[in-house]
């Protein structure tokens, strides 16, 4: 068991080392942000575990299963920010202005990381800790408040297209 927990802790480090410095060769200083992303993701893998072993409800396919869709989490942000590019790009050919699909991508980055911060949260409480009612409430709030800003910019852009 100790060689199997050193050598996913092995492969999740290399991919931590190999993630974030791509992704500060493409991003510059905004790789810190995708870095913090990564360390929610691992936060929340290695709290998802601790869970599962106080509720006895360990499970290899299950783990597997959390590290997918963490690696799916990272498809999605990736192809957000592909497809603005491509959307961006195609669109100045033509002399469309299209400038808020750029943020697609960090839209998904930032509701990604909330909801990772919630299931950390989550995790935590079932696991008996004891954490702040402010902070469960203050993400919900901060959540919200994030989807009107970009429904309201989404609908602004679409008053103009409408025009």
């Amino acid at each position: 068991m100790r060689n199997l927990i050193i050598q996913i802790f092995s492969k999740i480090n290399s991919f931590v080392s190999v993630t974030i410095t791509f992704l500060t060769s493409v991003f510059g200083i905004q790789g810190g942000l995708f870095a913090a992303y990564l360390i929610l993701n691992v936060i929340d893998y290695i709290t998802g575990i601790i869970k599962a072993k106080k509720k006895k409800t360990e499970s290899s396919k299950e783990g597997v299963k959390g590290i997918l869709k963490k690696v799916c989490y990272w498809f999605i942000i990736v192809t957000t920010f592909i497809i603005s590019y491509i959307l961006i790009e195609i669109c100045n050919k033509f002399n469309i202005n299209i400038e808020f699909v750029m943020f697609f991508g960090w839209f998904t980055l930032g509701c990604l990381s909330i909801n990772e911060t919630r299931s950390i949260i989550e995790n935590l409480i079932e696991i008996g800790i004891n954490v702040p009612n402010f902070l469960v409430k203050g993400l919900e709030i901060t959540e919200k408040k994030f989807t009107k800003i970009v429904d309201e910019n989404i609908e602004k852009e679409n008053e103009k297209v409408n025009k």
